[in-house]
């Protein structure tokens, strides 16, 4: 891994309102490439917006779609690799929440959300595989809020190589202080455990679907350490720089990093 700085997004993504949200998606992945940011990640489903109910059906596109070729643009202009969110549309009847990846190289990544929350899976399909990604700076994981309460799948993607798990999230309810301090009860475990990175952010604002989100970004080193945080109740963007010697320190520390003494011959 080299030196790395991420750009972490609250975004306000009324559902539906997929054109507005993607210029906003846009015009903050602009800034975030002009604050020297080498990646920005975005909340779950910030472009199509996030609801429960059967009506996202209409807003789903199939991959890859005009959508993520506004994405691919925005990401060689300014090398900058974006990871946004949208509902995907495989078939008429299965739809998936999505998460891309548009590389700074042209070339397109996707996770499917692998853990669906009970609210969701009237709705949504489940995704089929745990997939990590590289760019030339660092390889990383996607995982999409519920996904984060399994701690298997994070040392899953850490055994895959991944140096970085974002996490990005469509999280409602209480205050930004409050989601802050919940997420705190699982996030830093899955950094620890698996001396990896885990940024995460989620969308923020209430909707006409009645959800309100409470704006939260945090960035977490490999020792489990907070790196900082950004709580707020509107949009905003929250530089994170990511020190690879950190990494180092902790994957050459003997009894700080812990995958090299699994008992893979056990689970």
């Amino acid at each position: 891994m080299k030196p790395t700085r991420a750009a972490l997004v609250l975004q306000h993504s009324p559902p539906g309102e997929t054109r507005a949200n993607l210029d906003t998606c846009i015009r903050l992945a602009t800034r975030a490439a002009n604050l020297g940011a080498d990646l920005v990640l975005f909340p779950e489903l910030n472009i199509t917006g996030y609801c429960t109910n059967t009506n996202i059906a209409s807003f789903a596109e199939p991959l890859p779609c005009p959508i993520t070729d506004s994405l691919l643009h925005a990401a060689t202009r300014h090398n900058i690799t974006i990871l946004a969110g949208l509902v995907e549309k495989k078939d008429p009847d299965t739809i998936f929440a999505t998460h891309v990846a548009a590389m700074n190289d042209g070339s397109l990544g996707l996770y499917r959300k692998l853990h669906l929350a009970p609210q969701e899976k009237a709705v949504f399909t489940q995704g089929a595989a745990i997939k990590t990604f590289q760019t030339n700076r660092f390889n990383f994981g996607i995982q999409m809020c519920y996904d984060a309460h399994f701690p298997e799948l994070s040392t899953q993607m850490a055994l895959q190589d991944a140096e970085i798990l974002f996490i990005p999230h469509a999280s409602p309810r209480g205050t930004p202080k409050e989601k802050f301090n919940s997420w705190m009860r699982h996030l830093r475990a899955r950094a620890f455990d698996n001396g990896v990175f885990v940024l995460a952010c989620n969308q923020v604002g209430t909707h006409s679907s009645g959800l309100d989100f409470p704006g939260v970004a945090v960035g977490i080193g490999p020792d489990g350490k907070v790196i900082d945080t950004l709580l707020d109740d509107h949009e905003g963007l929250l530089i994170i720089d990511l020190d690879s010697d950190l990494l180092k320190r902790v994957r050459s520390h003997r009894m700080r990093y812990f995958l090299p003494n699994r008992r893979n011959d056990l689970y």
